[in-house]
């Protein structure tokens, strides 16, 4: 039986060579590149692959919004993500958006193609440098509310409408994400925010 795959990545050199040495394995089709979030969102409903690799990072949208998408519309479609953001914080967001697999895009061809058979078959595979590095990272410290303003501030975005967002007063939006800083042990909250990001906690 032949598997089909989809490939999504922004980086041309990338997704060409993975296409093409993918193609080399005789149960595995690839049947569509796509080289953003968008238009791999949108092969993906009209072509109804086995099974979608995924980048991380994309414009458009990126690997975890696709994946919630598609786990809405079809959900069958097996989401498997390939990185080279290791950082802790992106693993669970993207096993509660439906990834059945995440790897590091050091991961060869070969041990790649064995994967998405492991996906196809319906087993979860997790790097497990990558799962260890998640576990390290820990409990957040912070509570949901101070995590829920610190990701409205992430972005950089003035104390004034960061508050609008949060449906707070100013000064107390600038307590919350003072506590939040000294709670990180960090000198400000964009430090907090690249930490927290980072450790999976926003």
């Amino acid at each position: 039986m032949t598997i089909r795959v989809l490939l999504a990545d922004d980086e041309k050199l990338i997704l060409g060579a993975l296409s093409a040495l993918l193609a080399t394995e005789e149960d595995l089709e690839v049947v569509a590149e796509a080289e953003n979030g968008l238009k791999a969102a949108a092969l993906a409903r009209k072509l109804i692959p086995d099974i979608c690799v995924l980048d991380l990072q994309m414009p458009g949208k990126d690997g975890i919004a696709v994946i919630r998408d598609l786990q809405q519309t079809h959900p069958s479609i097996g989401c498997l993500v390939v990185t080279s953001h290791a950082a802790p914080g992106y693993l669970k967001p993207a096993l509660l958006a439906g990834a059945r697999g995440f790897v590091p895009k050091t991961t060869s061809a070969r041990e790649l193609a064995d994967i998405i058979r492991m996906v196809h078959q319906g087993i979860r595979y997790i790097d497990p440098e990558m799962a260890a590095d998640a576990i390290s990272a820990g409990e957040s410290p912070l509570t949901k509310r101070e995590a829920d303003i610190l990701s409205l501030a992430a972005d950089g975005a003035p104390i004034e409408e960061v508050a609008q967002r949060a449906v707070l007063a100013p000064g107390t939006t600038r307590n919350y994400l003072s506590n939040i800083t000294v709670k990180l042990k960090v000198a400000n909250r964009h430090e907090a925010a690249r930490v927290a990001r980072q450790c999976g906690w926003i």
